[in-house]
Protein backbone atom coordinates (compact mmCIF):
# COMPACT_ATOMS: atom_id res chain seq x y z
CA UNK A 1 0.00 0.00 0.00
CA UNK A 2 2.76 2.20 0.84
CA UNK A 3 4.74 1.87 -2.25
CA UNK A 4 1.62 2.39 -4.70
CA UNK A 5 0.83 5.27 -2.92
CA UNK A 6 4.51 6.56 -3.05
CA UNK A 7 4.60 5.56 -6.51
CA UNK A 8 0.84 7.74 -7.01
CA UNK A 9 2.41 10.77 -5.48
CA UNK A 10 6.25 10.55 -7.71
CA UNK A 11 3.83 10.73 -10.77
CA UNK A 12 1.95 13.57 -10.15
CA UNK A 13 5.28 15.51 -9.86
CA UNK A 14 6.40 17.47 -12.71
CA UNK A 15 9.33 16.06 -14.44
CA UNK A 16 10.04 19.89 -15.43
CA UNK A 17 10.29 20.77 -12.22
CA UNK A 18 12.88 18.37 -11.29
CA UNK A 19 14.93 18.91 -14.30
CA UNK A 20 18.60 20.43 -14.15
CA UNK A 21 19.30 23.95 -14.70
CA UNK A 22 21.53 24.46 -18.00
CA UNK A 23 25.08 24.42 -18.02
CA UNK A 24 27.65 27.63 -18.70
CA UNK A 25 24.97 30.20 -19.59
CA UNK A 26 25.32 33.40 -17.61
CA UNK A 27 21.77 33.99 -16.60
CA UNK A 28 19.22 32.41 -14.60
CA UNK A 29 15.77 32.82 -14.28
CA UNK A 30 12.86 31.16 -12.60
CA UNK A 31 9.45 31.41 -14.59
CA UNK A 32 6.23 32.01 -13.12
CA UNK A 33 3.01 31.51 -14.65
CA UNK A 34 1.04 32.59 -11.93
CA UNK A 35 2.28 36.19 -12.31
CA UNK A 36 -0.38 37.57 -14.89
CA UNK A 37 0.95 41.05 -15.07
CA UNK A 38 3.87 39.80 -16.20
CA UNK A 39 2.71 37.38 -19.37
CA UNK A 40 0.70 40.13 -20.03
CA UNK A 41 3.94 42.06 -20.10
CA UNK A 42 5.54 39.35 -22.21
CA UNK A 43 3.12 39.22 -24.82
CA UNK A 44 3.09 43.01 -25.24
CA UNK A 45 6.64 43.05 -25.53
CA UNK A 46 6.32 39.89 -28.34
CA UNK A 47 4.05 41.05 -30.52
CA UNK A 48 5.66 44.84 -30.79
CA UNK A 49 9.25 43.36 -30.89
CA UNK A 50 9.28 39.67 -31.86
CA UNK A 51 6.41 38.55 -33.81
CA UNK A 52 7.09 40.67 -37.13
CA UNK A 53 9.48 37.23 -37.79
CA UNK A 54 8.68 34.99 -35.40
CA UNK A 55 5.37 33.33 -35.57
CA UNK A 56 3.47 31.25 -32.67
CA UNK A 57 1.10 28.85 -34.74
CA UNK A 58 -0.23 26.81 -31.96
CA UNK A 59 -0.93 29.36 -30.18
CA UNK A 60 -4.04 31.99 -30.37
CA UNK A 61 -4.63 35.27 -29.06
CA UNK A 62 -8.30 34.32 -27.56
CA UNK A 63 -6.56 31.60 -25.30
CA UNK A 64 -4.07 34.11 -23.87
CA UNK A 65 -6.78 36.97 -23.39
CA UNK A 66 -8.85 34.04 -21.98
CA UNK A 67 -6.13 32.39 -19.60
CA UNK A 68 -4.73 36.12 -18.40
CA UNK A 69 -7.81 37.90 -18.28
CA UNK A 70 -7.37 40.21 -21.05
CA UNK A 71 -10.25 42.12 -22.76
CA UNK A 72 -11.17 41.28 -26.35
CA UNK A 73 -11.34 44.70 -27.44
CA UNK A 74 -7.47 45.66 -25.77
CA UNK A 75 -5.72 42.53 -27.54
CA UNK A 76 -7.32 43.86 -30.79
CA UNK A 77 -6.60 47.63 -30.37
CA UNK A 78 -2.86 46.78 -29.00
CA UNK A 79 -1.55 43.37 -30.12
CA UNK A 80 -3.28 42.26 -33.30
CA UNK A 81 -1.56 45.10 -36.06
CA UNK A 82 -2.61 42.90 -39.36
CA UNK A 83 -6.17 43.76 -40.28
CA UNK A 84 -5.55 39.61 -42.17
CA UNK A 85 -5.53 38.01 -38.15
CA UNK A 86 -8.25 38.07 -36.13
CA UNK A 87 -8.95 37.57 -32.06
CA UNK A 88 -9.71 33.77 -32.49
CA UNK A 89 -6.98 33.12 -34.99
CA UNK A 90 -3.59 31.57 -34.36
CA UNK A 91 -0.41 33.89 -33.99
CA UNK A 92 0.37 33.89 -37.61
CA UNK A 93 2.92 36.59 -39.40
CA UNK A 94 2.40 38.39 -42.63
CA UNK A 95 5.74 37.26 -43.97
CA UNK A 96 6.05 34.77 -46.19
CA UNK A 97 8.65 31.57 -45.66
CA UNK A 98 9.98 32.38 -49.21
CA UNK A 99 10.26 35.77 -48.16
CA UNK A 100 12.26 35.39 -45.40
CA UNK A 101 14.27 33.10 -46.91
CA UNK A 102 15.50 35.70 -49.84
CA UNK A 103 16.07 38.58 -46.99
CA UNK A 104 17.88 36.88 -44.58
CA UNK A 105 19.06 33.63 -45.97
CA UNK A 106 16.93 31.12 -43.85
CA UNK A 107 13.33 31.67 -42.77
CA UNK A 108 12.96 33.03 -38.87
CA UNK A 109 11.63 29.94 -36.53
CA UNK A 110 8.42 29.40 -34.73
CA UNK A 111 8.60 29.91 -31.42
CA UNK A 112 5.28 28.10 -29.62
CA UNK A 113 7.92 25.61 -28.52
CA UNK A 114 11.05 27.75 -28.31
CA UNK A 115 11.19 27.21 -24.22
CA UNK A 116 10.29 23.55 -24.38
CA UNK A 117 13.50 22.95 -26.70
CA UNK A 118 15.90 25.35 -24.59
CA UNK A 119 14.79 26.00 -21.65
CA UNK A 120 13.81 29.59 -19.91
CA UNK A 121 16.93 29.98 -18.70
CA UNK A 122 18.98 29.97 -22.15
CA UNK A 123 16.18 32.36 -23.89
CA UNK A 124 16.34 34.86 -20.85
CA UNK A 125 20.71 34.72 -21.33
CA UNK A 126 20.34 34.56 -24.91
CA UNK A 127 18.31 37.68 -25.24
CA UNK A 128 20.37 39.52 -22.54
CA UNK A 129 23.73 38.56 -24.10
CA UNK A 130 23.57 40.84 -27.82
CA UNK A 131 27.12 43.03 -27.86
CA UNK A 132 28.06 44.93 -30.56
CA UNK A 133 30.20 43.68 -33.45
CA UNK A 134 31.13 45.16 -36.84
CA UNK A 135 33.12 42.18 -38.04
CA UNK A 136 29.19 40.71 -38.28
CA UNK A 137 27.10 41.04 -41.15
CA UNK A 138 23.93 42.48 -38.47
CA UNK A 139 26.83 44.40 -36.62
CA UNK A 140 25.91 41.92 -33.81
CA UNK A 141 26.88 38.56 -32.07
CA UNK A 142 25.80 36.63 -28.98
CA UNK A 143 27.14 35.20 -26.73
CA UNK A 144 24.91 32.44 -25.68
CA UNK A 145 24.49 31.59 -29.50
CA UNK A 146 27.64 33.09 -31.36
CA UNK A 147 27.59 34.59 -35.32
CA UNK A 148 23.59 34.19 -34.84
CA UNK A 149 21.90 35.84 -38.11
CA UNK A 150 19.45 37.67 -35.66
CA UNK A 151 19.96 41.19 -35.06
CA UNK A 152 19.20 42.58 -31.71
CA UNK A 153 15.65 43.80 -32.25
CA UNK A 154 16.01 44.89 -28.24
CA UNK A 155 18.98 47.31 -28.66
CA UNK A 156 16.34 50.39 -28.51
CA UNK A 157 15.24 49.22 -24.62
CA UNK A 158 18.85 47.98 -23.81
CA UNK A 159 21.03 50.34 -25.46
CA UNK A 160 24.48 49.36 -27.17
CA UNK A 161 26.29 46.42 -25.63
CA UNK A 162 29.50 46.18 -25.88
CA UNK A 163 32.74 43.96 -25.08
CA UNK A 164 34.94 46.19 -21.84
CA UNK A 165 37.63 45.45 -19.63
CA UNK A 166 36.04 45.72 -15.63
CA UNK A 167 37.92 45.88 -12.48
CA UNK A 168 36.06 43.83 -9.49
CA UNK A 169 37.04 42.84 -6.13
CA UNK A 170 35.69 39.28 -6.57
CA UNK A 171 36.71 36.49 -8.60
CA UNK A 172 35.67 36.95 -12.51
CA UNK A 173 35.12 34.45 -14.66
CA UNK A 174 38.34 34.06 -17.04
CA UNK A 175 40.15 37.26 -15.49
CA UNK A 176 43.54 37.84 -13.76
CA UNK A 177 44.74 39.26 -10.58
CA UNK A 178 46.56 42.68 -10.96
CA UNK A 179 49.28 41.91 -7.96
CA UNK A 180 49.42 45.55 -8.38
CA UNK A 181 45.69 46.97 -7.56
CA UNK A 182 44.41 43.71 -5.82
CA UNK A 183 41.88 43.67 -8.29
CA UNK A 184 40.78 41.44 -10.61
CA UNK A 185 40.79 42.39 -14.76
CA UNK A 186 39.16 41.33 -17.75
CA UNK A 187 38.75 42.76 -20.73
CA UNK A 188 35.48 40.19 -21.61
CA UNK A 189 32.99 41.67 -19.52
CA UNK A 190 29.46 43.04 -21.23
CA UNK A 191 28.84 46.53 -20.40
CA UNK A 192 26.16 48.74 -21.87
CA UNK A 193 27.97 51.59 -23.41
CA UNK A 194 25.45 53.44 -24.84
CA UNK A 195 22.42 53.68 -22.82
CA UNK A 196 18.84 52.75 -24.55
CA UNK A 197 15.29 53.83 -23.15
CA UNK A 198 15.06 51.59 -19.97
CA UNK A 199 17.43 51.04 -17.18
CA UNK A 200 19.20 47.81 -16.98
CA UNK A 201 16.98 46.95 -13.87
CA UNK A 202 14.02 47.46 -15.99
CA UNK A 203 15.44 46.03 -19.50
CA UNK A 204 16.18 42.88 -17.23
CA UNK A 205 12.39 43.05 -16.17
CA UNK A 206 11.13 42.84 -19.98
CA UNK A 207 13.26 40.06 -20.99
CA UNK A 208 11.95 38.09 -17.77
CA UNK A 209 8.42 38.85 -18.86
CA UNK A 210 9.08 37.80 -22.09
CA UNK A 211 10.73 34.86 -21.34
CA UNK A 212 8.00 33.77 -19.14
CA UNK A 213 5.37 34.50 -21.81
CA UNK A 214 6.84 32.43 -24.21
CA UNK A 215 7.44 29.46 -21.45
CA UNK A 216 3.38 29.67 -20.95
CA UNK A 217 3.79 29.59 -24.52
CA UNK A 218 5.88 26.30 -25.06
CA UNK A 219 2.96 24.47 -22.21
CA UNK A 220 -0.22 26.67 -21.99
CA UNK A 221 -1.89 23.49 -20.00
CA UNK A 222 1.02 23.78 -17.31
CA UNK A 223 -0.94 26.91 -16.14
CA UNK A 224 -4.54 24.78 -15.33
CA UNK A 225 -2.47 22.09 -13.94
CA UNK A 226 -0.64 24.25 -11.41
CA UNK A 227 -4.15 25.77 -10.21
CA UNK A 228 -5.51 22.13 -10.32
CA UNK A 229 -2.81 20.42 -8.38
CA UNK A 230 -3.46 21.74 -5.04
CA UNK A 231 -7.27 20.57 -5.13
CA UNK A 232 -6.45 17.41 -6.33
CA UNK A 233 -3.97 17.00 -3.46
CA UNK A 234 -6.19 18.11 -0.82
CA UNK A 235 -8.99 15.46 -2.56
CA UNK A 236 -6.05 12.84 -2.48
CA UNK A 237 -5.54 13.35 1.10
CA UNK A 238 -9.27 13.54 2.37
CA UNK A 239 -10.35 10.41 0.43
CA UNK A 240 -7.05 8.31 1.94
CA UNK A 241 -8.26 9.41 5.60
CA UNK A 242 -11.86 8.12 4.32
CA UNK A 243 -10.39 4.74 2.96
CA UNK A 244 -8.26 4.17 6.21
CA UNK A 245 -11.18 4.46 8.28
CA UNK A 246 -13.01 2.55 5.85
CA UNK A 247 -10.75 -0.18 6.06
CA UNK A 248 -10.30 -0.44 9.84
CA UNK A 249 -14.22 -0.02 10.29
CA UNK A 250 -14.29 -2.98 8.03
CA UNK A 251 -11.35 -5.18 9.79
CA UNK A 252 -11.99 -4.28 13.01
CA UNK A 253 -13.95 -7.34 13.88
CA UNK A 254 -11.49 -9.85 11.98
CA UNK A 255 -8.34 -8.78 14.25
Amino acid sequence: MKKQLFALLFALVPFSAMAAPAAGLPYTMTPDLQDEASIQRGMQFYTNYCMGCHSLEFQRFARVAEDFDIPQDLVEENLIFSDALKFNDQMHIAMGSGDAESWFGAAPPDLSLEARLRGADWIYSYLLTFYKDPSTGTGVNNEVFPLVAMPNVLEPLQGVQERVCAESDRPIEGAELDPLTGKYQSCDVLQVTSPGSMKPDEFEEAVYDLTNFLVYVGEPSKLHAQTLAPKVLIFIFIFGVIAYLLKREYWRDVH
